[in-house]
């Protein structure tokens, strides 16, 4: 029995047990709530690129094991994450400079043509609306585009601190990648084995989870490479047949910028397809565009889901949810979280689902 002390002197009250485990408790799930709290507002500006180190190690872990066997831990870690590096930084700051000078082109192409008189198609078109609608009034189209364009240069000049902050925090994300990446080559192990310690579940189910987990990656990167490959083979098939120059290097462009959420390889073939009209070739132009959207159509709604349900447990309608879902809420990266977290659910459920009906939880771990 507990006694505390009262106010008057020499008086003890006394303290029934179980509600000084009931505050203990409270006491402690207070603390673990607001320690969570502050964990989470200290990762939260890190969470993408803590979220990508991951999905990088678990894609290339393979490698990684080779290279552990023969440098050791610690210089196999270095030697993966330098490497992963090199080839996904590399091409990309190679592609960036490159659409930024397709852009430049762009703009150089459209204004010329709207100044030397090759928009004119633009302007039957026009006529034609104005013939059809009385209501509607004349328009310069050069004129026009001529002003929007010193408009989008305006713009774009205002815009270049933010520019600026979007490559400063480009390029610290990247340190906090390479960073990450380094040590859960290294310490991977450790850490999977603390999270199996932590996940209150049987061994059977623990294991169930984190290979659906891991095989939902590998099918998620895997799925976006070869979407994005047959993207780029696709389109560049398409700018040949059409002739648009160097069909090879924008196919090559364009697997990459697949990559890009919701605009993806919009990016290259829609100011390809402004080029070939404002030159003249309209029909080239308007082609280049169908072709283009029925491509992207079939391989980011079809074909990259249709991979992933092949490989993971998941049908592929939720898979197809769960690409768009993740996509859109997440950015880039949802193209694997969406499917994982809608994966990670089902087995969720269908534990709950054949949970014994003696009681209502999950049977934890060491529980008879």
């Amino acid at each position: 029995m507990h006694f505390s002390p009262a106010r008057a002197k020499g008086e003890w009250v006394r303290v029934d047990p179980a509600n000084q485990q009931r505050l203990g408790a409270m006491l402690f799930y207070g603390i673990v709530i607001v320690l969570a709290y502050f964990t989470y507002r200290i990762l939260e500006p890190m969470l993408v690129p803590l979220a990508w180190s991951a999905i990088l190690v678990v894609v290339t872990h393979p490698v990684y094991t080779r290279l552990r066997n023969r440098f050791g831990p610690t210089r196999g870690a270095i030697i993966a994450t330098l490497g992963v590096m090199l080839v996904l930084v590399v091409p990309t700051l190679a592609v960036l400079y490159e659409f930024v000078q397709q852009g430049i082109h762009v703009f150089h192409t459209i204004s010329s043509a709207a100044s030397n008189g090759h928009l004119g198609w633009i302007d039957r078109i026009w006529q034609h609306i104005q013939d059809r609608f009385s209501s509607v009034g004349p328009i310069d189209i050069a004129a026009t585009l001529r002003r929007y364009a010193g408009e989008a240069a305006t713009f774009i000049a205002a815009q270049l601190g933010a520019v600026l902050a979007h490559a400063a925090t480009f390029f610290f994300d990247l340190f906090i990648t390479v960073i990450t990446m380094f040590y859960l080559f290294r310490d991977g192990e450790a850490m999977l084995g603390r999270l199996r310690d932590v996940l209150p579940f049987l061994p059977g189910q623990q294991e169930r989870m984190l290979a659906e987990t891991r095989d939902l990656i590998f099918a998620s990167v895997i799925s976006s490479g070869a979407g994005a490959l047959l993207d780029g083979a696709l389109i560049g098939v398409v700018f040949a047949g059409l002739g648009v120059g160097s069909p090879i290097f924008w196919g090559v462009m364009i697997a990459f910028v697949s990559f890009v959420p919701v605009v993806g390889s919009s990016l290259v073939w829609a100011p390809a397809s402004l080029v070939l009209m404002g030159e003249g070739r309209v029909l080239r132009g308007v082609l280049l565009l169908v072709f283009c959207l029925m491509i992207v159509m079939v391989v980011d709604y079809w074909f990259r889901p249709w991979l992933i349900s092949g490989r993971g447990a998941m049908g592929g309608l939720a898979v197809f949810i769960g690409v768009v879902g993740g996509i859109l809420f997440f950015g880039l990266i949802g193209i694997v979280l969406g499917p994982i977290i809608l994966a990670l659910a089902a087995i969720l459920l269908d534990l709950y689902a054949t949970r014994p009906r003696s009681g209502n939880k999950i049977t934890a771990r060491g529980s008879g």
